[in-house]
């Protein structure tokens, strides 16, 4: 018999259930989301459920994903449970109301549901490249707020001086800038013009910061353009296809191998269209689900191609709209064939062949 443990996840404590194969309630345990809950809980599961056992986890990655990893430390297998997938499982429970143990079986009964939900599985060097690209996504966010307040305060002092907000990433043109607003507070001594004293030093400290943050997005880019060149060569060989934007595939992706083929893999990315047809109405609509930073990497790559003359993407997507598809069809078409190149291209080169411990995303 097979055991699909469901486990609803929250910051403090962990709740399993666990189900046979009809759904079937057998036991449940809460224990604390720490390392030693962590130690309990696969304990526990290993005295309650010797057989053959797979642990489907509710996807919330800030709050599941150090539980991933304890799981696959420890050998056992993770699927991930979208919740929105719960939703059907809770209507069709005979139970009322809500809690942990009914959300956990809610959990472990939409996994029995779905059969083939992506699991919970990445080698190192895709770890690594998520969290470089997240941190630096993360540092770029901070550094546009930054700036939108740093264009304000220039605005009140000289309304002329109107930088284009790309040129304010550039580190010759912040430098240019604090040397202009070094002038100008040596011109704002006197007693009356306090105020504009004032946003001239906020205006320097946010150039300052701004230069900072600059300073590590680009060590971050070379680290992250260098380890793409190990973990993914042949991406970068793709083009409209940068370090950068390999580096979130390979990331978005992680183990490749764990897609049965690469029509799954274009269903976790949310680029296999969806059928929408009815009687002599033949035609597929967009895909919203699916991971949507894998979505808008190819998208990236798409829009750049259609924008290279002659390209092969380019000459797919004129095909497709001679053949009386709407561009937006044709586009998602065009996606849809890069997901296969890119999915062939990850498959012989990111697969772990080392036996390594995967870790969670």
């Amino acid at each position: 018999m097979v055991v699909m443990l469901g486990v609803d996840v929250h910051k403090d404590t962990h709740t399993v259930v666990g189900a046979d194969e009809v759904g079937l309630e057998l036991a449940a345990r809460t224990v604390r989301a720490t390392d030693a809950g962590h130690r309990q809980l696969v304990a526990w599961a290993r005295a309650q459920f010797p057989q053959q056992r797979t642990w489907a986890v509710e996807d919330c990655r800030h709050v599941s994903g150090r539980l991933e990893r304890a799981l696959l430390a420890a050998g056992e297998r993770v699927v991930r449970v979208a919740p929105k997938l719960m939703a059907g499982a809770r209507r069709s429970a005979r139970t009322r109301g809500k809690s942990d143990p009914i959300d956990a079986l809610a959990v472990a009964r939409a996994a029995l549901r779905e059969p083939n939900l992506p699991v919970a599985e990445h080698d190192e060097a895709s770890r690594e490249l998520k969290l470089l690209v997240d941190h630096r996504e993360n540092l770029l966010a901070e550094r546009t707020r930054m700036i939108n307040r740093l264009r304000w305060h220039l605005h009140e002092l000289d309304p002329e001086l109107d930088p284009p907000a790309r040129r304010l990433g550039q580190l010759a043109r912040l430098d240019e800038l604090a040397g202009w607003l070094d002038q100008h507070a040596a011109a704002l001594e006197r007693p009356r013009e306090r105020q504009a004293s004032m946003v001239t030093r906020l205006a320097r400290e946010l150039v300052a910061d701004i230069r900072a943050l600059t300073v590590r997005v680009n060590a971050l880019e070379r680290e992250i353009t260098t380890l793409v060149a190990q973990a993914a060569p042949r991406l970068t060989e793709l083009l409209g296809c940068g370090a950068l934007t390999a580096a979130k595939i390979v990331g978005e992706t992680a183990n490749p191998a764990r897609f049965r083929s690469e029509a799954c893999f274009a269903m976790h990315a949310g680029v296999a269209p969806i059928p929408a047809s009815s009687g002599r109405t033949n035609r597929h609509r967009l895909a919203r689900g699916g991971n949507r930073q894998l979505n808008a990497a190819l998208h990236r790559i798409a829009l750049t191609q259609l924008g290279q003359s002659g390209s092969l993407g380019q000459v797919y997507y004129h095909r497709r709209r001679a053949a009386g598809d709407t561009s937006m069809e044709a586009l998602r078409a065009l996606k849809r064939r890069l997901a296969r190149v890119v999915y062939n291209m990850l498959t012989p080169t990111t697969t772990s062949t080392t036996g390594d411990q995967p870790v969670a995303a």
